[in-house]
């Protein structure tokens, strides 16, 4: 676990660093700075060219986690060169359908709300950039390095959006040139991405059709047994991709569809406070999901159930910390955010349940798409997605963000319930614990005393004093209950440095 402790510790350290520029961002710049019909607009084109992501990566960055350590020497060149080329066969074809049918699309987006129809290509070129920033992070996470990766994803952006707010509020730049200058962020983190990945390993460029010494994979003419199933994985792999972000982001989009964009705003703000609830899981397993397929490569199951219930445990503890800590201030916070961004506040509360879920399922999402049973994922995947959709256009429009926040808890738990008893099922394994229980009834119990105990004094103050206090005996109580050992140790560890500070 030594390797997965100290950069799942840099990555919690970046990936809490860009959360904060995320937090200053969405909570002050944007709703201070930015008008919400164009705070909306900006919400509406990242969700729509995330959806896009998946498809146009090819289900590459995944692959290729998946597949590498399975090769040796030479063979992982060849492999590694054919992934740089298989979403082009999607993106080359998206351009010619864009191009020729601008006026259709542009109308189908903006059939609500009329000022998406200009920002077609923007969205695009967000998608493209986004899908190889995505298999340039993955050629370096097979190297073992996600820290750099890690810090690009989760930082770079939101660093360079803070800049960019801070120009608009002093009138240096202008709206359109705001929304222009962040299609270039996510092109330059495309462009930086690719020169450390291929720092860390030089692309071998091989168009030969030569066999090469104990061949694993041989160029997609000759397309051989390993070869067909690398192809028929990124093809399947996509839908599981579309799948996940589907569930994430077809609510902003959908909302965009049905109502006016600037309720886009607010829901994005109600997302991303639950959405740090998540952050612990982020850093954790952009290092533990190489180490998954690596060991279903190897059948090395006992070593995978081990860190499956450890992942479980630990991230159950920390993320329902935070669970607590945002649903039980987020009256407070939403004071300080203001009144017309307080509409989200239930659906702080429904996506803080599912991140929580989520959170609690460890490295389940590994064990599944890096094993041969993602197939059966795919299908419940769909189900999930089309349930998802079709809630939110019943509950859209009688709700508002509401029913979106709904829609997705619903459809999210059922994934995640589905996810969780394929594992079970096919691995006889599951990650809850005797100390799972231990978690689960600690933050039951926080919740219900903490929920209803309001102080009636400065916003702020209210935050950092029953933050403070809630962190505090949570902490305490998860350390003398012995709930993890990992935990223990991490806690132990932290009293420590404090000491020897003093």
């Amino acid at each position: 676990m030594g390797i997965i402790i100290k950069q799942s510790f840099q990555n919690l350290l970046t990936t809490y660093l860009g959360f904060a520029l995320g937090a200053i961002n969405t909570l002050f710049l944007f709703v201070n700075f930015m008008n919400d019909v164009y705070y909306g607009l900006v919400g509406f084109i990242l969700s729509t060219a995330f959806i896009l992501v998946p498809f146009f990566a090819f289900g590459v960055h995944n692959t290729m986690v998946k597949f590498y350590s399975s090769f040796e020497d030479k063979d992982q060149d060849r492999f590694l060169f054919w992934m740089l080329l298989l979403p082009l066969l999607i993106i080359v074809p998206a351009t010619g359908i864009t191009v020729i049918f601008y006026e259709a699309i542009a109308q189908f987006l903006s059939s609500k709300n009329t000022i998406v129809a200009d920002y077609v290509w923007y969205i695009f070129i967000i998608a493209v950039s986004t899908s190889y920033f995505e298999v340039f992070f993955a050629w370096a996470k097979v190297q073992l390095k996600s820290t750099f990766g890690n810090f690009l994803k989760e930082v770079f952006h939101r660093l360079g959006v803070t800049v960019l707010l801070l120009l608009l509020a002093f009138e240096i730049i202008g709206i359109s040139l705001f929304i222009k200058s962040l299609v270039s962020i996510y092109i330059g983190r495309m462009f930086i991405m690719m020169f450390y990945a291929f720092k860390l390993r030089k692309p071998v460029f091989m168009l030969s059709r030569k066999r090469i010494e104990n061949p694993s994979i041989v160029p997609v003419s000759k397309l051989s047994k390993q070869g067909v199933a690398i192809i028929k994985y990124s093809v399947l792999i996509i839908i599981a991709g579309s799948v996940a972000t589907l569930l994430i982001d077809i609510d902003k989009f959908m909302i965009g569809k049905y109502i006016v964009i600037e309720k886009v705003a607010y829901y994005s703000v109600a997302i991303y406070i639950a959405t740090v609830i998540g952050v612990p899981a982020r850093a954790m397993l952009q290092i533990t999901f190489p180490m998954v397929a690596k060991m279903l490569n190897n059948k090395e199951y006992t070593a995978m159930h081990t860190l499956y219930q450890k992942s479980s445990l630990t991230l159950l503890i920390i993320s329902g910390l935070l669970f607590i800590l945002i649903v039980c201030n987020i009256k407070s916070l939403y004071l300080i955010v203001g009144p017309a961004y307080a509409t989200g506040l239930y659906v702080v509360l429904f996506i803080s349940m599912s991140k929580l879920l989520d959170n609690a399922l460890g490295v389940n999402n590994a064990i599944v798409f890096y094993s041969d049973y993602y197939r059966i994922v795919l299908v419940i995947g769909v189900i999930a997605v089309i349930i998802a959709i079709v809630l939110n256009m019943v509950l859209i429009p009688l709700m508002g963000i509401n029913g979106a926040g709904i829609a997705t808890l619903i459809a999210t738990v059922v994934y995640s319930t589905a996810k969780l008893i394929v594992v079970q099922l096919k691995f006889k394994m599951q990650p809850f614990t005797s100390g799972s229980l231990k978690a689960f009834v600690i933050i039951v119990v926080f919740y219900s005393v903490f929920y209803f105990w309001d102080f009636n004094i400065n916003p702020f103050v209210a935050i950092a004093v029953k933050g403070s206090i809630i962190g505090i005996s949570y902490i305490a109580i998860v350390y003398m209950l012995k709930v993890s050992k990992d935990v223990n140790e991490m806690v132990y560890t932290m009293i420590a440095r404090i000491k020897n500070i003093f």
